[in-house]
């Protein structure tokens, strides 16, 4: 069994100039956004008292992404904030003269004219800009990596895009991505990564997350919580980004901030690769990137947020698909009286590592660095439910290992 891996950030701080983008006052106006859908509710915040109790924290709670706007994951909110704002950076707008009603408007769709959105996907996020696309009238094409279970083509494919699975990894999907919509009047690219020369979309995904981590921050304050580490996963790292530059925001002003630990899968753990580097400086990982933690396989950090990073986030933790197995299992069946949670791969990853490291000796090291003990306040983020049913049977029903 491969070993987690995980680095203390000791990297020199930049000017921090991307913090401002995950604002208090932007999430605030993603939230008003979402609000207008008719689909909208708060997702839960589930506490696991009796888990948390077995691993040794004072309390234990999981942000639960299975519920938003039935679509079983998180990243609609970005896909769909970032939409509206470019048609109303186009229509001279500001995005709060954007509802759902004057957004999915057939005299919006007039006046803004028809746009195809382009986006390579490991499924969810794909499925967010088709869902969000089909609402407002428009195009949406779709690449997906190598490797793709059919179950996910399909769900993109109900809602009407243009959905295709390439012989190719992630990042090479994301380019193909770029190339096609050159070739299309009207071509946007609607991709929830950053890199010099594309940037202004990918700030605005992530601050659509944002709705996400402000619905966390307020249902942790009505419990009187204020939490002592953040777990968050990460692929390209922009959920990671703006979940940490959300929270870094909300507590700046409290005399013992938060830890922040960001998990990557570890066939795809290109921001442990900078932290470990050491120099401030992005890393790239190729290949396949084969792993079941298929909205993690992104070897390409986000520019934008990788800038967040690197000044907020305390450790970084590589983790192999086997601690996403645990965290799937231990989250669908917790010990009696808290509530199960479906969790998918990529969803149950930060939940598996806060399980690793309370229970398993080989990283007590980890443990004490981050002062992880009966006084802890531990918040994790499942960011999708069994958006792979098949999948998501083998592992907590078969007991299957990938």
């Amino acid at each position: 069994m491969d070993a987690m891996k995980w680095v203390v950030n000791t990297m020199t701080k930049s000017e921090d100039t991307n913090l401002a983008i995950m604002s208090i006052e932007e999430g605030e106006k993603a939230r008003a956004f979402h609000q207008s859908f008719p689909q909208y509710e708060v997702t839960p915040l589930t506490e696991l008292p009796l888990m948390a109790d077995h691993l040794g924290l004072g309390t234990l709670f999981v942000k639960d992404e299975s519920y938003r706007f039935g679509l079983n994951a998180f990243k609609v909110l970005g896909g769909s904030y970032s939409m509206a704002k470019y048609v109303a950076q186009k229509l001279g707008k500001d995005v709060s003269e954007l509802t759902y009603d004057v957004f999915t408007s057939e005299a919006l769709r007039k006046e803004f004219g028809q746009a195809t959105f382009f986006t390579a996907t490991d499924g969810n996020h794909g499925r967010g800009v088709a869902w969000a696309a089909k609402r407002l009238g428009q195009k949406a094409v779709i690449f997906m990596p190598k490797g793709t279970t059919e179950t996910r083509l399909k769900n993109i494919e109900k809602e009407g895009a243009t959905v295709t699975i390439e012989e190719l990894n992630y990042d090479d999907c994301v380019r193909k991505a770029v190339a096609e919509a050159a070739k299309v009047d009207n071509g946007v690219v609607v991709q929830d990564t950053a890199w010099d020369g594309y940037e202004e979309i990918p700030s605005w995904i992530m601050q659509g997350y944002g709705t996400m981590a402000l619905e966390a921050g307020d249902q942790l304050k009505e419990k009187g919580v204020m939490p002592t580490h953040i777990f968050v996963q990460a692929g390209v790292g922009s959920l990671a980004g703006a979940v940490t530059g959300y929270f870094t925001n909300l507590y700046k002003d409290a005399p013992v901030k938060p830890k922040i630990i960001v998990v990557e899968a570890q066939a795809a753990d290109c921001l442990y690769q900078g932290a470990l580097a050491g120099d401030g400086k992005p890393r790239i990982v190729g290949g396949d990137l084969q792993t079941i933690q298929a909205g993690l396989a992104c070897g390409e950090p986000n520019t934008i947020s990788w800038d967040i990073l690197r000044n907020h986030v305390d450790v970084f933790v590589s983790a192999p698909d086997w601690v996403a197995e645990l965290g799937m299992r231990m989250t669908a069946a917790p010990l009696k009286g808290d509530k199960p949670i479906v969790s998918g791969e990529s969803g149950a990853v930060p939940f598996g590592t806060v399980a690793a490291i309370m229970t398993m000796d080989a990283y007590k090291e980890l443990r004490d660095e981050l002062g992880l003990g009966k006084d802890s306040k531990v918040l994790c983020f499942s960011t999708e439910g069994d958006t792979d049913p098949i999948r998501y049977k083998e592992i907590v029903w078969e007991g299957k290992n990938f």
